[in-house]
């Protein structure tokens, strides 16, 4: 097989391009730089949420204490307390030291 010494025409397209490269790499360029800008973007909004998301962070998940605890209320506690405080003693009157009136007598002598 013998291939023509010719060339075979090139079509309109192909000369348009050959004539004015810049029909095909002005455009190529625009959407390789804007793709550049619209994934940063992305890529940024990503990592925005992803920060938000380690900073919301509960102190029992800080601590890694367990959820299924109960939780504290100190106004519970003290009257826990207070309850226990009453079981555990009993008041007895005591003898005074001679000389040492009782309450709200005031002494017959001064000191």
């Amino acid at each position: 097989m013998v291939f023509p010494s010719k060339p075979p025409e090139p079509g309109s397209m192909n000369r348009l391009v050959r004539k004015h490269p810049s029909l095909f790499g002005v455009p190529f360029l625009l959407i390789m730089v804007g793709a550049s800008y619209g994934l940063t973007l992305f890529t940024q909004t990503r990592y925005d949420l992803h920060d938000q998301k380690v900073k919301n962070v509960t102190k029992e998940q800080e601590l890694k204490l367990k959820k299924d605890r109960k939780k504290f209320d100190i106004r519970e506690e003290y009257f826990r307390l207070s309850a226990q405080a009453d079981e555990d003693w009993e008041p007895r009157r005591i003898q005074r030291p001679a000389g040492l009136p009782e309450w709200g007598v005031p002494p017959t002598t001064p000191p």
